[in-house]
């Protein structure tokens, strides 16, 4: 993830939650200490995140419609569920994610 791919995933955030997100809740949202984590994210922000960030920051874009489910969480396209069936699954597990991050942030 690049920099300017973070600052993307920071906007698709704030859509998906519906609030504009700051550097502090990106902290947040990553688990950043509350001392030096803004700083980090602005950082980030232009040279990208470090990998094990990255790992982080993929799993939260799940919550954005802009962003795919990663192929580890997609349990929507099995044979036992029903086609017809898994754009509401998606929906619902989107909606999972937009509130996980909604606690995160407080």
């Amino acid at each position: 993830m690049t920099g300017p791919e973070l600052k993307q995933l920071r906007n698709d955030l704030s859509e998906a939650l519906e609030r504009k997100l700051t550097a502090a809740d990106m902290a947040r949202l990553c688990g950043l200490p509350e001392q030096g984590g803004v700083d980090t994210i602005r950082r980030w922000e232009v040279s990208g995140p470090t990998p094990s960030a990255t790992k982080v920051l993929r799993v939260l874009a799940m919550a954005s419609e802009r962003h795919p489910i990663l192929e580890k969480f997609d349990v929507f396209d099995r044979h036992d569920v029903r086609e017809q069936d898994r754009p509401a699954k998606r929906a619902a597990f989107r909606e999972q994610m937009r509130d996980e991050a909604r606690r995160r942030l407080g």
